[in-house]
């Protein structure tokens, strides 16, 4: 790999309880043998937050032969203890507090949490996403301290808007959050919950933001089978692969407003273990 590329892998939406193990050992030997500069994984590591899906989703992230970050999901939050989900929310990522929201340095470029699952709301569905003026002054001072020419990548868990797909984020406070990131150096925002992969961009009052969500590695899939994204930056450029473990095609996934050679052409899968680039696929006309 040439000394300025940096090679990102992006995964969201495991699930464990409802984990898909052939995805996870797929990616798992992915990463060990492509060995990407960093792994973001943007939240929702659990189905219902119990202790045996920490364990078993702390073991597997341990595992994971690069520098980690991991975003919290809605589905990360406990259920069942409502005590603990006001007072101790966080608690049940002991076993990988030093991943929690951890900033990454890639020299060239940065890898900055925001958080948008919160412990509770004033609207009747918590599942949905909410950034705090407090969490968002904190990603974007740690923006504005990055040396000048470095780039961020802000990592969330629910997208900032509506993207077009099946899975819906409604998350309050996102555009005024997608604003303050267009005046920064921020080269992508990367996301998950919707469990269907998108490259989109947004466009804000103050300039354009790139929006880019990874799919999921549970069986709660969508309109989409297991991916995660492959992200490469060459110090100017940022390119997105799609990662699926099966070999199907499907327009669902496709947004029409996906950006001008973000989708590289799809390459042939290999019979074994077949694995394939997403195209660009124009919208059925209705």
């Amino acid at each position: 790999m040439a000394s300025d590329l940096r090679r990102i892998f992006h995964l969201s939406d495991i699930h464990f309880g409802l984990e898909n193990n052939r995805a996870l050992d797929w990616v798992k030997q992915e990463i060990a043998e492509r060995q990407p500069d960093a792994v973001a994984i943007t939240g929702d590591l659990t189905m219902r937050a119990r202790h045996r899906e920490f364990a078993a989703a702390t073991a597997w992230i341990n595992s994971l032969a690069a520098p980690v970050t991991v975003e919290v999901g809605n589905h990360d939050m406990p259920y069942f203890n409502p005590v603990e989900r006001f007072f101790a929310p966080y608690r049940r990522f002991r076993g990988m507090a030093d991943k929690v929201e951890k900033e990454i340095d890639l020299g060239c470029l940065s890898l900055v949490p925001l958080k948008t699952a919160v412990r509770a709301q004033p609207r009747l569905n918590w599942s949905k996403g909410w950034v705090t003026q407090a969490a968002l002054d904190q990603c974007l001072a740690a923006i504005d301290a990055l040396p000048a020419g470095r780039q961020a990548l802000v990592a969330v868990h629910h997208p900032l808007r509506e993207v077009g797909t099946q899975g819906t984020a409604l998350t309050k406070h996102g555009e005024r959050a997608l604003r303050e990131l267009a005046r920064r150096p921020v080269a992508a925002v990367l996301s998950g919950h919707v469990h269907d992969a998108f490259d989109i961009m947004e466009d804000t009052a103050e300039g354009p933001v790139r929006m880019i969500g990874a799919g999921t590695l549970s069986k709660r899939t969508r309109s989409t089978p297991p991916s995660f994204n492959e992200i490469e930056w060459d110090g100017s450029r940022l390119t997105v692969c799609v990662r699926n473990l099966e070999d199907v095609e499907t327009r669902d996934m496709q947004i029409d407003d996906v950006p001008e050679n973000a989708m590289p052409p799809r390459q042939p899968g290999d019979p074994v273990a077949p694995v394939r680039q997403i195209p660009r696929v124009d919208p059925p006309v209705h």
